[in-house]
């Protein structure tokens, strides 16, 4: 079995309100030296069997469709088990 995680985050030139509100509250925490902060999601999908080239276009389509809203937010799949291409990665922009 091997984990497949898919990162989402918002394009670069979309508003992330959560982020600024992390990014003001650092100093506050005594936490010093953050110029920017970013807020996304992150899906871990356990895949049964191998993680074929076959796969990974599902994984790619399901987060393209269901996981991301690719109008605002950007999207990288990436392979962490042992089985299949370890080194896969698919973006999207």
């Amino acid at each position: 079995m091997a984990r497949v995680v898919v990162d989402v985050m918002l394009k670069p030139e979309i508003l992330d309100p959560q982020g600024q509100a992390v990014q003001r509250a650092l100093p506050r925490l005594g936490f010093q030296g953050i110029s920017d902060v970013r807020q996304g999601k992150r899906f871990e999908l356990e895949v049964d069997g191998p993680v074929d080239e076959a796969a990974l276009a599902r994984i790619h389509e399901m987060a393209e469709t269901f996981l991301a809203n690719t109008v605002i937010e950007d999207f990288v799949v990436k392979v962490e088990g042992a089985e299949g291409p370890a080194a896969s990665v698919a973006e999207a922009k």
